[in-house]
């Protein structure tokens, strides 16, 4: 027994001394092989870092020579191709020229192993000799491009996460649109933007989504259709080409000075519209029926998804007033910052930026709370700024606004050539334009006909043509398309939304001067029928803007912002404490001084004197009319003298025994020279 214990102790210990001496023997070699490994794991990443900066490099040579291209084409006076247009060429030919022309040679390490599974997973994870590596999936690959993995990989690195595009490239030229928008002609026009851009979009929606189901039945009738397209896809389709984008002609717009109102009419239009066309088309996605299919038709899931429109929509709205009037009682009472321009910019920047992410992270919608917040901001934060973060704030989002939306244009031309899914249908793209046409002239044509029952301004028959082309297609509708490429309907979605915003940006865009002199729409103003710049009184304001702006006015402007009057004598002689404690110092010392930038529309605030020459012209608050009688003993009619009063450009205004001159424009005409001669004459006799 003690011989077999004896050998079995043996035994073990020469056995325990073999592994030792094995695994001394072999931890050099696993420790070179660790070694080896991560040099091949540095040298990757440094690879992996020189091509992303050479990819984001592309970009800036494209920014900079679409730059340097648009200061030829605005010093050569050039205006058949906006700068939008350029960079989109631009981006094509990048995007030619890294699908063609450059090959990046195979990696022998690269290994393709099948595995049968369900589902893509997101994450994978791969045991390889005892360690575990992460993998992340990238997307799908074609059958035909699995030899050509290193080319799809580099072609894949300048294609970016559709998230960039709404997290960061987006919210400044929302933003931007909000803040620099004309409130007075925003305002007086504002029945009809609302009217264009909810009704408006909300028809053409439906009348592109039943027109693209049609062509859907035919393509799938005649054996063109390689995927599940449904009806609520068209719809989908509908709502993101419902959304305008007419930056090019507006550009030309400005730099010809058009007519104000159609300016207005665009502009409104495009800024709400795109706000309109995000939700409604993540309504249309959260339409479920109930039961095993979910595409058929169902009255209480559209009812629902009403409801999503409007609570989306509404909560977006109020949670980006909200911010804006934070941002503006945070500048009212911390007055000191204003001694701190760089902070303060900052803050503004941040509060911004931060409006759209919360709506985001809260369900609702970033571009509707940050082109409302914007709007907000620029009526009651921009007053509280020092004038040097007021210089600031509006350089700084001009200058994002214009690199975000050359990047997403050249981007889009970039796409065209490095997307790999793209699915091309001749049948669904000639029914695309054609939708696109007849959406659009649904939304101008039948709407204007019904707001000029109501309008005394009438929007004439060569605006409305102007409208209908100017309804082009850019970064909201490539951003909408590009956010879901998952399923091969939005594969043929995304491919022909491309086709649709090259074609708009270039021809109708290019084509804006033209069509100006083709519909005789001229002008530095808005000139009525003897020959007169006319200009809206406050009977053709908005009722609605006449009503707000006497409480905002009143009110709301001397509680956010220290212009306007001071509460005291806007308020009840009861709410004088009250009163002075919500009134800064400073609306006091401006008391005297006019800082309503809103004030030029509307004539209406108590009794009113104007004196044009020699002619004395009364409104009370009724707006009934009293005229004196010139000096030379003719009687002038006092609607007549109001009207050529508001005709010319500086006006003395008499308001509670104060005179002051009020421009009646940001810009205005040189009076006649006969009126000139009118004024000094009367000027002498006084």
């Amino acid at each position: 027994m003690g011989c077999k214990m004896n050998a079995a102790v043996s035994i073990w210990r020469r056995l325990s001394l073999f592994v030792l001496v094995s695994s001394l023997c072999s931890c050099p070699c696993r420790a070179e092989d660790s070694a080896m490994e991560n040099i091949v794991t540095e040298k990757k990443a440094e690879e992996s870092h020189r091509q992303d900066s050479a990819d984001l490099l592309v970009f800036i040579l494209l920014l900079t020579l679409t730059i340097l291209t648009i200061w030829l084409f605005k010093h050569r006076r050039f205006r058949f191709l906006h700068e939008t247009g350029l960079a989109m060429i631009y981006g094509l030919l990048v995007g030619v020229v890294l699908r063609y022309a450059i090959h990046v040679p195979s990696d022998m390490n690269n290994v393709t192993l099948s595995c049968n599974v369900n589902a893509s997973p997101a994450t994978l994870l791969v045991n390889v000799s005892g360690k575990f590596y992460e993998y992340t999936l990238k997307g799908e690959i074609s059958a035909n491009d699995v030899d050509d993995i290193q080319d799809n990989e580099m072609l894949r690195k300048v294609t970016f996460d559709p998230e960039v595009f709404f997290n960061i490239l987006l919210p400044p030229i929302i933003f931007h649109a909000g803040y620099s928008l004309k409130q007075r002609h925003f305002f007086r026009n504002l029945g009809s933007i609302l009217a264009y851009a909810f009704v408006g979009t909300v028809v053409s929606c439906f009348i592109i989504g039943l027109f693209m189901y049609g062509c859907v039945m035919l393509m799938k009738q005649i054996g063109h259709m390689g995927g599940d397209f449904f009806f609520t896809d068209c719809l989908f389709f509908g709502a993101i080409v419902s959304a305008t984008d007419p930056v090019t002609v507006l550009a030309i717009f400005n730099e010809l000075q058009v007519d104000a109102d159609l300016y207005a009419l665009l502009f409104g239009e495009s800024v709400l519209n795109d706000a309109v066309a995000v939700v409604l088309s993540s309504s249309i996605v959260a339409y479920q029926p109930e039961g095993d299919n979910t595409h058929t038709f169902e009255a209480m899931a559209m009812l629902k998804s009403f409801g999503i429109f409007l609570g989306v929509f509404s909560g977006s709205f109020a949670l980006g007033v909200a911010t804006g009037v934070v941002t503006a009682l945070i500048s009212f009472n911390f007055t000191k910052l204003r001694d701190f321009p760089l902070l303060e910019t900052a803050l503004f920047f941040l509060m911004s930026w931060s409006t759209f992410l919360l709506a985001e992270a809260c369900g609702f919608t970033g571009v509707v709370a940050v082109l409302f917040c914007g709007m907000t901001q620029a009526h009651y934060t921009f007053n509280n700024l020092s004038p040097e973060s007021q210089d600031r704030t509006k350089q700084l989002f001009e200058l994002l606004n214009f690199l975000a939306e050359n990047f997403i244009f050249s981007y889009m031309g970039l796409t065209l050539f490095t997307f790999h899914n793209h699915v091309f249908n001749p049948i669904f793209i000639v029914g695309a334009f054609l939708a696109v046409f007849l959406g659009r002239a649904a939304n101008i044509y039948p709407l204007s006909f019904l707001l000029n029952l109501g309008r005394r301004n009438k929007i004439s028959s060569n605006f409305q043509h102007m409208m209908m082309f100017a309804g082009l297609r850019g970064a909201m509708t490539f951003a909408l398309s590009i956010r879901d490429t998952a399923t091969y309907a939005r594969q043929m979605m995304f491919s022909t939304t491309l086709l649709v915003v090259f074609f708009t940006v270039w021809i109708c865009g290019g084509g804006t001067t033209q069509m100006l002199s083709c519909q005789k729409i001229r002008g530095l103003f808005n000139i009525g029928p003897d020959g007169v710049e006319r200009r809206s009184t406050k009977h053709e304001s908005a009722w609605f803007f006449r009503i707000w702006y006497n409480f905002d006015h009143n009110y709301l402007k001397p509680i956010l912002t220290h212009s306007g009057p001071p509460l005291n004598a806007t308020l009840p002689a009861c709410c004088g404490p009250l009163a002075r404690c919500l009134t800064s110092p400073q609306a006091y010392e401006n008391e005297e001084q006019l800082k309503d930038s809103d004030s030029d529309l509307i004539l209406n605030d108590g009794d009113i004197t104007l004196s044009y020459g020699d002619v004395t012209v009364s409104t009370d608050a009724a707006g009934a009319h009293t005229s004196g009688t010139p000096v030379g003993g003719v009687a002038v009619n006092s609607d007549e003298a109001l009207d050529r009063e508001l005709a010319f450009g500086d006006h003395e205004l008499v308001i509670r025994g104060t005179r002051l001159v009020l421009p009646m424009d940001d810009s205005e005409p040189p009076l006649p020279l006969d009126s000139h001669r009118h004024r000094h004459k009367n000027e002498t006799m006084s």
